[in-house]
């Protein structure tokens, strides 16, 4: 069985743990009968470890009830760079290896489940936990929206980005967080009411600066260059971009002079919406 599932992009600025978009950038996992595990991967991630410890092998395992199983990887999908790459491939591998509910195996796995949502789902979902299990929705998302994300060569763990972060915060932030999103999703769904406000952050973000102090250039830098609004991708430190179709090709190339003004290297990425989430083939 063979399963492809798109990235995402996380928390989108206030959405913290509950917002995320599906953007056209996939990994395909096949999973096969064999007479032992055997494990191989290309493109992104394909330095990692080929053998039991890998994560497609520990969930196809866990899904299938053994490990007599030929699993092939092949990603699009940057690691460790908050474009949800370990999410994605859960939901692929838990697809591929013929889970029910491709979408509960990844919120196991990832911990939290706005990333697996959207890469089970496609488009713009919310995402929480009810009970014990992953509860997500899709939202509208207007057609007219395109992405740029700057992909920084550099990796910042998840674990690591979330270590920084306060165990409670202000009720004054969490108000203002809340507000922020309730614009945010207004302007997703209809991008002539999306405002660079829409995607400001008191509840990570501002932690999680020190760990990339380039980031404050690059969301500004890009909003002066026509994008709608900018944000950390997930954990980062990729950032965001939304943009209109029309304008995505010039922040894009800002993007790219912007890597070099801060010193860095990395990729620039214009990406589409997924709307279809994960696709099953025999």
């Amino acid at each position: 069985m063979r399963a492809r599932a798109p990235a995402s992009s996380a928390n989108l600025g206030p959405g913290f743990d509950a917002l995320a978009v599906a953007l056209a950038l996939y990994v395909e996992v096949t999973v096969e009968p064999a007479d032992r595990l055997c494990v191989s991967s290309e493109g992104e991630g394909a330095e990692l470890p080929a053998d039991a410890s890998h994560l497609a092998a520990r969930v196809a395992v866990q899904v299938a009830g053994h490990d007599r199983l030929a699993i092939t990887v092949r990603s699009q999908i940057p690691v460790g760079r908050g474009l949800g790459s370990s999410a994605a491939l859960a939901v692929a591998t838990a697809a591929a290896a013929g889970a029910t509910d491709p979408l509960a195996v990844g919120a196991r796995v990832d911990g939290h489940p706005e990333n697996a949502a959207a890469s089970s789902l496609g488009g713009l979902v919310a995402a929480t936990v009810v009970d014990g299990v992953a509860a997500a929705e899709r939202l509208p998302l207007d057609p007219h929206l395109a992405f740029v994300v700057v992909v920084p060569d550099r990796q910042l763990a998840t674990k690591q980005a979330r270590a920084v972060l306060p165990s409670s915060v202000p009720h004054a932030d969490a108000g203002f967080n809340l507000g922020r999103m309730g614009l945010l999703i207004a302007g997703l769904a209809d991008h002539r009411r999306l405002r660079p406000a829409a995607t400001e952050d008191r509840l990570h973000q501002p932690y999680r600066s020190p760990l990339f102090p380039e980031s404050e250039q690059l969301l500004v830098g890009l909003v002066d260059a026509g994008a709608l609004a900018t944000s950390w991708s997930g954990a980062g430190p990729s950032i965001l971009a939304i943009c209109t179709a029309g304008t995505a090709s010039r922040v894009a190339e800002a993007g790219a002079k912007l890597l070099a003004a801060t010193g860095l290297t990395g990729l620039v990425l214009q990406l589409a919406p997924d709307y279809e989430g994960v696709k099953t083939t025999a």
